[in-house]
């Protein structure tokens, strides 16, 4: 009969295999996970819960078992058990054409995929919102103004220039975004656990480094959306087939973005495992001297 348990279930989001980690966050970020009815998402809870506590009713196969954690995993947050506002989850995530609804996306999407171990008031989220898209904006407006009032490069060098600006100045006011939606961890901590699950303190150390992690993912995240498609249609705009059909060049670059669009977001969040390890001896003294485990592990958030 076929086999298959829990852990092997939740194993990916601690994968160290890149590929592991690429292959489940594609399925985090499947957009027909914003469409699972209520009732749908309470069997695929409830048919994992009866696996879990041996009552699985018979004829339950693989396949249904790996696509209700699909949807549990896409749909409910890992530390509160409770469902994230749909615009918010990684499947939700879309560029809007302006940069305050963006950033204003960015900041609600931080904030609902942020470790939750510790309630965070709402006045924290009103400051850190404000300070996230203000911030944001204005390194994202800055660098575009300041590259059209450059006035010592000439109009190509300019034209190359405003093609990749995007990548620095949505990198930067992503990062200013991260952290000001969730600086709070830094300055209360967060859980970390044993082997066994079971919480052994609260730390900063950890707090730091989920940041840093999850800033890095943010960094990379524009790469192929902003990136390659300036790259690729530089060169497909020399080839012979759309130099004789112009007409051709709107939708091909429409496919180029599509594809990177399609791409960047599990490749970005696939960099570190959403679970992750750190060496206890790197930690606060009281927290190493509460445990006896090596490694203790922290939900880092998307």
């Amino acid at each position: 009969p076929e086999e298959i348990t829990i852990k092997c279930l939740s194993a990916l989001q601690r994968n160290t295999s890149f590929y592991g980690r690429f292959r489940h966050f594609l399925d985090i970020v499947d957009p027909r996970t914003l469409f699972v009815t209520e009732s749908r998402l309470k069997e695929a809870v409830q048919l994992l819960e009866d696996y879990k506590h041996g009552t699985l009713p018979p004829g339950v196969t693989n396949k249904e078992l790996w696509g209700a954690q699909k949807i549990k995993q896409a749909i409910i947050h890992p530390d509160t058990n409770e469902k994230i506002f749909m615009p918010f989850r990684m499947s939700g995530r879309v560029c809007p054409l302006i940069s305050w609804l963006n950033q204003s996306h960015n900041a609600c999407v931080n904030y609902a995929n942020r470790n939750a171990t510790k309630p965070s008031p709402t006045s924290k989220f009103i400051q850190g919102y404000l300070g996230a898209v203000i911030s944001a904006v204005s390194i994202a407006v800055g660098l575009n103004v300041l590259v059209q009032r450059a006035n010592k490069f000439t109009p190509a060098t300019r034209l190359l220039i405003q093609r990749f600006v995007p990548f620095p100045a949505v990198a930067s006011a992503n990062i200013c975004n991260v952290v000001l939606m969730r600086h709070t961890e830094l300055e209360e901590g967060i859980d970390v656990l044993d082997s066994n699950g079971n919480i052994v303190g609260s730390s900063r150390i950890a707090a730091k480094h989920a940041l840093i992690e999850t800033a890095l993912t943010r960094v990379v995240l524009p790469m192929p959306i902003l990136v390659l498609p300036p790259i690729i249609m530089s060169i497909l705009e020399k080839t012979s087939l759309l130099r004789s059909r112009p007409r051709m060049v709107l939708p091909v670059q429409g496919l180029v973005c599509l594809a990177a669009f399609g791409l960047a977001l599990p490749l970005a969040i696939s960099l570190f495992p959403q679970m992750s390890e750190i060496e206890t001896s790197r930690l606060e003294p009281e927290i190493a001297m509460a445990t006896t485990s090596k490694m203790v592990v922290y939900n880092k958030g998307l």
